[in-house]
């Protein structure tokens, strides 16, 4: 059975995040995603720096990751974005099931 990932971003806004959610859904590179706003404190051009952020967790297989990593860096709209892959070390079958069916 494929591995399940999650891909970790964040987003400058609302209407990006959704929108490129949206696009990678409709590619079928990830089969679900979660958007949650949050502050960002972050160092940028020698300071430290706040902003409020779209974080998303897309959940995928990893068979899918490196297709994923260049759909997103293409699409991002930050000039550095954070594209980090977390492995699940377990998840239930029934979940699995469902997010293989739904993915390319």
């Amino acid at each position: 059975m494929s591995e399940m990932i999650l891909v970790y971003t964040t987003f400058p806004d609302w209407e990006s995040a959704e929108r490129i959610v949206k696009e990678l859904l409709e590619k079928k590179l990830v089969a679900c995603a979660n958007l949650r706003e949050h502050k960002a404190f972050f160092w940028w051009g020698g300071k430290i720096e706040k902003d409020d952020e779209v974080g998303a967790i897309l959940k995928t297989k990893i068979e899918l990751w490196h297709e994923l990593k260049k759909e997103l860096k293409e699409r991002h709209p930050y000039t550095v974005p954070a594209i980090i892959r977390i492995d699940v070390d377990a998840v239930n079958r029934e979940y699995i099931r469902w997010l293989l069916e739904v993915t390319k």
